[in-house]
């Protein structure tokens, strides 16, 4: 059978920038009108709305990403190709939810038809994505890096380490629930992955005077694309306390812990989420009371990774109940405690206890995540990030941590995504069904250019997240990539297994743990909800 195939032309991607011009004007007219049949309870009374919204801000921001780097003088054909169909597949689907609602967002037909341009029908007939489908096959689907040498180095040297020493262990480590082997921290050490995040002059590898988020992003890709539990996510909680602790810690904090941990010595964990505030983080609960000499913690946290191996847990309590708004009574504590493999733990403080309980999960399984219970638990006035100046200050310096997290988890669904993709390929080259390779099937070649598209524009978006992240801007769009590249994740990872068919469903194959390791990403690190509600909804709503 023949298969057309079209050579396509920055004209071509120049259409696809337009309509993305046209699509984003009509998604601040949706909002406006959203804002005002609403006002201050949209937020509340118009979530399906301004979820919708959300997602679709940024599938179109990425295509955004796609469209300038396919705009490029040196850009290739299949990154042209890879741009424009996914620029087609967002702007179809941003037109669908419009027209499925149009009274909600103030639409007419009329104001819909600038959007029923051929450029979209011609982008996504089958002949087109099946032979994109093939062609990103052939290139791994991984379109060219635009690194310089060090950085080329560097996502090298950690893809070689996450093929030798992080792939041969992961199945095992999700099998049995065990803690990550010191085969994989020991080398984590040695390659200095724990200080990414920590300027030079604390022992890290980031520059003192700029930051270097690209590095950060590269690694955790590479490392999660061996493993989400044993190895990507390592460096996130490093990560949100090195940026807690430059933001808001005393020179003398920043002293003694930022080269500490850059060492990996002592491991960290960060203690937010409780049992009933869940992604509110300004409804914290759990009290820090002043006492001679320190603070004593009560209350219960849940939700946090790592803490058993961990010898210095970041926790957010309140130490002021009364102040209004709630999240101006929030500090920030280092709690101290001995590193132990064990699920369950106590430890003691001055009279005080702390105590923690592995959860069992289905998936993302090494660093396991602890329910844990304060109870008198005394922490030193020293241990208040900030001190004195710190006092209520919590909330911000804690956000400050996240929003590179967010970026960070956006890496990771990217390099699980890649997993995903290319145990998919592997299996569908050698697995025969009726006579035919699963992989020459057309039905499987679409599956192919839509996983493809879906990691080259998730990629393309986090590294440019991360150009603004340095410049000390995109913090809106770190929760743009988190919330559309951990949405993505669990599409790419559930075709991954389909292509598998029943043998995708059995634990030993590794497909099957990257699905279920992949239901996590839209959960921590910001609900995907709460990213889509309470931070992109509202600064679309805020800006219109």
């Amino acid at each position: 059978m023949h298969h057309r195939r079209i050579r396509l032309t920055s004209t071509d991607v120049s259409t696809a920038a337009r309509l993305l011009d046209v699509a984003d004007g009509l998604l601040r007219s949706a909002a406006s009108c959203v804002r005002a049949r609403f006002g201050d309870a949209a937020i509340d009374d118009a979530q399906l709305q301004l979820y919708d919204l959300a997602l679709s801000r940024a599938e179109l921001a990425a295509s955004g990403s796609m469209a300038t780097l396919a705009l490029r003088a040196d850009s290739t054909d299949i990154e042209r190709r890879v741009a424009c169909a996914f620029c087609a597949e967002t702007l179809s689907s941003f037109r669908h939810r419009l027209s499925v609602r149009p009274a909600d967002y103030g639409m007419t037909s009329a104001d819909l038809r600038p959007m029923d341009d051929p450029f979209v029908a011609s982008q996504l007939a089958a002949d087109e994505l099946t032979a994109l489908g093939r062609d990103l096959v052939g290139a791994s689907g991984t379109l060219p890096y635009r690194l310089d040498d060090e950085k080329r180095l560097m996502r090298d040297t950690f893809r070689r380490f996450a093929d030798e020493v992080v792939r041969p262990r992961a199945a095992a480590i999700h099998r049995t629930d065990s803690m990550i082997p010191d085969e994989i921290i020991e080398g984590l050490r040695r390659l200095g992955c724990f200080g990414l995040s920590i300027p030079e002059r604390f022992g890290g590898l980031k520059p003192d005077h700029s930051e270097d988020s690209l590095g950060m992003i590269l690694a955790t890709e590479e490392l999660s694309r061996g493993s989400l539990g044993a190895a990507g996510s390592l460096i996130t909680r490093p990560e949100i306390v090195a940026r807690a602790l430059l933001e808001g810690g005393t020179a003398a904090q920043q002293a003694r812990w930022l080269p500490a941990l850059a060492a990996g010595d002592p491991f960290c964990a960060v203690s937010v989420t409780e049992p009933g505030t869940g992604s509110d983080v300004a409804a914290v609960s759990l009290r820090a009371k002043r006492v001679d000499g320190g603070w004593r913690l009560n209350g219960g946290k849940t939700w946090c990774t790592f803490a058993g191996k961990a010898g210095v847990i970041l926790v957010l309590a309140r130490t002021d109940p009364d102040v209004r708004p709630l999240h101006k009574g929030l500090s920030l504590f280092l709690v101290e405690k001995p590193s132990t493999d064990a699920d369950e733990f106590v430890h003691h403080s001055n009279g005080g206890t702390v105590t923690g309980r592995a959860i069992a999960t289905i998936g993302y399984r090494g660093m396991h995540s602890f329910e844990m219970f304060y109870d008198e638990f005394f922490v030193p006035d020293t241990h208040l990030v900030g001190e004195q100046e710190g006092e209520g200050r919590g909330f911000y310096f804690t956000m400050r941590g996240f929003s590179g997290g967010r970026l960070q988890t956006a890496a990771r669904a990217c390099g699980l995504m890649q997993a995903a993709f290319d145990s998919a390929v592997a299996y569908a080259q050698n697995r025969t069904v009726f006579d035919r390779k699963v992989a020459d099937y057309p039905l499987t070649q679409a599956k192919f250019a839509r996983m493809g598209m879906y990691i080259a524009a998730c990629r393309c978006f986090s590294h440019a997240v991360a150009q603004e992240m340095d410049k000390g801007a995109g913090q809106i769009e770190a929760s743009l990539v988190k919330l559309l590249a951990c949405h993505l994740a669990e599409w790419v990872s559930r075709e991954a297994m389909q292509i598998h068919g029943g043998i995708g469903y059995a634990e030993e194959t590794d497909v099957s743990r990257l699905y279920v390791d992949a239901r996590v990403l839209s959960i921590f690190e910001g609900a995907e909800e709460t990213l889509a509600l309470r931070v992109i909804g509202k600064a679309l709503l805020e800006s219109n």
